[in-house]
């Protein structure tokens, strides 16, 4: 009898390279990350990770037909977080599109509030690829969602993220990064913690930002 293969739930790729999930071999995701110069390992056994990379991040890729799909992404995100090892950086690309944006809200609230991971909303595969391409030409020290004591979220993708919240402009937004070490604490702040930051106007937009998307979602 064969023994089943075991999920490879800690590989790390060497620098340069990523471990693919084998249902993504034929996509433009991954044609572009080729074209970018990154080598590709396949393997079957990621676990509900689709994709490895060498700075200690997995990455699951929510589309927007799993968006319009409703529930089963769901249950896709909670196998994800389940399967957490806590010397890996879990990373959620979800694509916010014309199609899937109406649905967004209650996405967003999911991923970041219930789940408590972190969320990078994409247009699409091709800026999926621009994004791991980004992060596997780098060291693993300068990934900016790894989470540590000395590390902020000073990418400017991430930059860019943070700028969409209304009321925060760019001077804002780098403030904001240099003091909350995570997407998520920054969505989970409150008026009070954000105010010495960002001034009481801001502070309260911010906020209200987040858990307007958390109620809409919940109704």
């Amino acid at each position: 009898m064969e023994t089943k293969a075991p999920v490879l739930l800690n590989a790390v790729p060497p620098y340069g390279h990523v471990i693919s999930s084998d249902k993504w071999r034929n996509s433009s995701l991954l044609q572009s990350l080729k074209g970018a110069g990154v080598k590709l390992i396949f393997e079957n056994e990621l676990g509900a990770a689709d994709f490895h990379l060498p700075n200690k991040s997995r990455i699951l890729y929510v589309s927007e037909c799993d968006i319009i799909a409703r529930n089963s992404y769901k249950r896709k995100l909670v196998r994800y977080r389940n399967s957490n090892s806590s010397s890996f950086q879990m990373l959620v690309l979800v694509e916010n599109t014309r199609v899937s944006e109406q649905y967004f809200p209650a996405v967003q609230k999911f991923v970041a509030f219930d789940l408590g991971l972190t969320l990078l909303p994409i247009s699409g595969q091709t800026e999926a690829s621009q994004l791991l391409a980004q992060m596997v030409h780098r060291e693993g020290r300068d990934n900016p969602f790894r989470r540590s004591s000395s590390s902020r979220l000073l990418d400017p993708l991430v930059l860019a993220l943070v700028q969409q919240v209304p009321g925060v402009g760019r001077a804002k937004a780098l403030a904001l990064l240099q003091h909350f070490s995570s997407i998520g604490q920054l969505c989970n702040a409150s008026p009070a913690e954000l105010e010495p930051i960002v001034g009481h106007a801001a502070a309260q937009q911010i906020h209200n930002f987040f858990h307007k998307s958390s109620s809409s979602a919940a109704r």
